[in-house]
């Protein structure tokens, strides 16, 4: 074992958690297999394998900033109701 009873008690009290006994026991078991999965990753060769961040290659996902056509203002404003010239209309919000 790995972590003791008495040391995840200890972690709980500076925590300031209170566990039952079934919890304790639980706690510690899993716990226990955590720490020896750890000392299993541990024990794997890692030579040239590059550190990541992340377990999947992130790329920017943004697209490109070009400049698009976009919409009038009419048809922005076709199915608003109630425009104000080239605006919209929205009821007051604050008092």
């Amino acid at each position: 074992m790995k972590i003791t009873r008495a040391e995840v008690a200890h972690v709980a009290h500076l925590a300031r958690l209170t566990f039952g006994e079934e919890e304790m026991d639980k706690f510690t078991s899993q716990l226990n297999d955590i720490l020896l999965y750890m000392e299993k990753l541990n024990s794997v060769d890692t030579t040239g394998v590059e550190p990541m961040t992340h377990a999947t290659v992130l790329h920017n996902a943004f697209r490109e900033d070009a400049v698009k056509p976009s919409l009038s203002n009419e048809q922005s404003l076709a199915n608003a109701p109630d425009p104000r010239g080239e605006f919209f209309r929205v009821p007051k919000v604050i008092e």
